[in-house]
């Protein structure tokens, strides 16, 4: 997959993400490290639409899927206000599924493209390795 000049890419999982700018051109990426952005984790309803019980008692997955409905919100928000042109996704496949459930129309308009995969906490020359070959 071609990165295009400008591109954001967002790296997740249900605990971090990593924002990346390509500041060379398509043929050849440069892949720079942008600032942390806040991501609210207040949407405690993300995810299967559940609360925690004896019967499901997993509060760490709705924890990642508020992250992931904060990450969303977060690329929102920052599509709509033209911060955003075009825009990588590599995350877990649990949470690139969260994710999408949050998509604004707008977002999926400068959707370059998806994978699913893990790569938090790997090398910016990963990323962008693991871009090209998709």
């Amino acid at each position: 997959m071609k990165i295009p000049k400008n591109a954001t890419i967002a790296v997740a999982d249900g605990e971090i993400l990593n924002l990346y700018r390509n500041d060379g051109d398509e043929g050849s990426p440069s892949l720079s490290a942008l600032p942390d952005a806040p991501i609210s984790t207040q949407n405690k309803g993300s995810g299967g639409r559940h609360q925690s019980s004896s019967a499901n008692p997993s509060d760490s997955q709705q924890d990642e899927d508020s992250f992931a409905a904060g990450t969303a919100a977060m690329l929102n928000k920052s599509v709509l206000e033209s911060k955003i042109d075009s825009l990588i996704i590599v995350a877990a496949p649990r949470t690139l599924g969260e994710l999408r459930k949050h998509y604004h129309k707008a977002l999926v308009a400068v959707l370059v493209g998806e994978i699913p995969k893990d790569l938090t906490g790997h090398s910016i020359a990963d990323v962008e390795k693991t871009i090209a070959a998709a």
